[in-house]
């Protein structure tokens, strides 16, 4: 191949060059992992091991998690310590964005927590539970119209909970995002607006400017997805009761 004289590439931090396609796969730089963030943990399962005790599985979005961390799971707002970190039966010290682990937790039952809550560092803003958020939405596929009142499910991160249209607030241009309509009466599809969300049981939440994996969802109604949205902002309920373990209590005094 005569014609080919191998490639160039110009990034902030340098310049690469190269022939083969080994050379640029080599060339690509992976992205980086967002460790810099608060622990964001949402939970796909819980287990109960004998002899070990409750382990919760998930995957670190955000953050990073290790043993003798006290956690706080939202929206059930219980405390404890991680005991231990394992991922594909090997323990670590520490798990990062991407890792999808495993992690024994001390004196919670697996009735406490279940899959779809969030777990965060309790001393680095802590996940809490959403009232009501708001959020972009872009309508894909719905036979009818969208009023103030639709109350699909939810898929966002692993909580899968019905959420209330509680107000139409603007219809936006999709590709623009410039305000079309304030106060539209109905959406149909194609259509692409901001409105506010009620969750119909607690759940957490994140805006996708702060925790993009928590921030994303889709909208399911007759078994198929109707929306897509990205959420702007979400107004926390501050905890009222809540559950912390005295394991939790002993770590948080000695530290």
């Amino acid at each position: 191949m005569t014609w080919f004289k191998g490639w160039k590439i110009t990034r902030k931090d340098g310049s690469s060059s190269g022939t083969t396609l080994l050379e640029a796969l080599d060339a690509i730089q992976p992205p980086s992992r967002p460790t810099d963030k608060p622990l964001r943990l949402p939970l796909q399962d819980v287990y109960k091991i004998g002899g070990i005790g409750t382990v919760p599985v998930g995957r670190v979005e955000t953050g990073m998690i290790k043993p003798g961390m006290v956690v706080t799971f939202a929206p059930v707002n219980v405390t404890t310590e991680v005991k231990s970190v394992e991922m594909h039966h090997e323990a670590l010290t520490e798990a990062m964005p991407g890792d999808n682990v495993g992690f024994n937790v001390k004196n919670v039952s697996v009735k406490d927590i279940r899959r779809g809550n969030v777990a965060g560092d309790s001393k680095n803003d802590p996940p809490m539970e959403a009232a009501v958020f708001t959020a972009q939405v872009i309508i894909l596929n719905h036979p009818g119209q969208i009023s103030a009142g639709y109350a699909p499910v939810l898929d966002c991160h692993t909580a899968h909970i019905a959420c209330k249209f509680a107000e139409l607030k603007e219809k936006i241009d999709r590709r623009s995002g410039k305000k079309l309509e304030d106060n539209p009466k109905a959406l149909k599809s194609g259509d692409a607006a901001i409105v506010d969300m009620v969750p119909g049981k607690p759940m957490c939440v994140e805006s996708f400017s702060e925790y993009p994996p928590l921030g994303r969802f889709a909208v399911r109604d007759m078994r198929q997805t109707v929306a897509v949205g990205v959420i702007k902002a979400v107004e926390k309920k501050a905890p009222s009761t809540g559950k912390v373990t005295k394991s939790a209590q002993k770590a948080q005094k000695t530290k």
